[in-house]
């Protein structure tokens, strides 16, 4: 049975490949996206999403637009170091075509409520930016945390150093207490975070094989990832960029990608450590574990997999 899934996007460069991941994926049907703040604002990230789904082929995905900011701020801006690694459009500046579709009137918190009661263990949920929405869904209807199957989220450092501070990653450190109330609340969570997320490059021999398919969609993407690419080259002397947010959907989808370790989770939410994913002192001993952490990643076997399904996808 094909399984339903909901990615929740701030729709910048890897998320664009995770849309592409997920729409190449025969084992899931891709039901909406629903869009968070973070590379981008909430409403960007849903032109950006309609943009992507249309160059695939997949314009009929609805796109629901969520919270705009965090639980601790007024309003969200994207940092200009981040308009630096997205570019400003938040596509690495590629000429996608203004979508022709438009977000759905439907609040992406009652979207997320809506389908995990329709569809209950068969969805999948994929938050890849913050985690405002999902927190906001189980925080007005918390019966839906044993109606879902496992919310697979992008972001948190557990064995490695954040990417915002030494201690916080990037996803989780937009809304630290909203990251936090998921992890606590008993929900099935799978962290897929930069402990195995860096380990996953793609690099310009791919892109290369995209742009030479000739379609249009190939050399959207090629060009879209090559900026991300040339970023990450120069900024982090790495030979191609991290696939952070499709390893999450790959991951959701086939989860012997990864070695999980069972853990009750917390997020530091005062002082130096603020936005740091670490176990809880009062979950350690708990025999039920509600979260799983990917602590390695079989790199050879999932990068066969994107290059394969984004490779046949891109060429159509």
């Amino acid at each position: 049975m094909t399984r339903k899934m909901i990615l929740d996007l701030d729709t910048g460069i890897d998320d664009g490949l995770a849309i592409a991941y997920a729409v190449a994926s025969p084992e899931v049907e891709l039901v909406g996206v629903t869009t968070t703040y973070g590379n981008v604002t909430v409403d960007t990230a849903a032109r950006n999403s309609l943009a992507v789904l249309e160059a695939l082929g997949a314009g009929d995905v609805p796109v629901h637009v969520g919270l705009a900011h965090s639980r601790t701020s007024a309003s969200f801006a994207p940092s200009e170091h981040v308009m630096r690694i997205h570019g400003r459009n938040g596509l690495g500046e590629a000429d996608f075509p203004e979508p022709a579709g438009r977000p759905t009137d439907r609040d992406a918190v009652d979207v997320i409520i809506g389908a995990a009661h329709e569809w209950g263990e068969d969805l999948l949920y994929v938050p890849t930016g913050s985690s405002t929405n999902v927190a906001a869904a189980l925080e007005k209807d918390p019966s839906i945390k044993d109606l879902m199957g496992p919310i697979t989220m992008m972001g948190g450092a557990l064995t490695v150093e954040g990417n915002v501070t030494a201690c916080a990653e990037a996803n989780v450190a937009h809304d630290p207490e909203a990251t936090d109330l998921l992890l606590r609340s008993g929900a099935p969570v799978v962290m897929v975070g930069l402990d195995v997320t860096h380990q996953t490059l793609l690099t310009k021999v791919e892109t290369s094989a995209w742009r030479e398919t000739g379609t249009e969609a190939g050399r959207l993407y090629a060009e879209m990832t090559d900026y991300y690419i040339d970023f990450e080259t120069q900024a982090v002397a790495i030979p191609g960029c991290a696939l952070h947010d499709p390893l999450a959907v790959a991951v959701s989808i086939d989860p012997s990608l990864v070695t999980l370790l069972p853990i009750n989770l917390q997020v530091d939410l005062a002082g130096p450590t603020r936005g740091r994913t670490i176990g809880r002192l009062d979950g350690l001993s708990d025999p039920v574990k509600s979260a799983r952490v990917a602590v390695e990643v079989d790199t050879e076997r999932f990068l066969g997999e994107f290059t394969r399904r984004l490779g046949g996808l891109l060429a159509r």
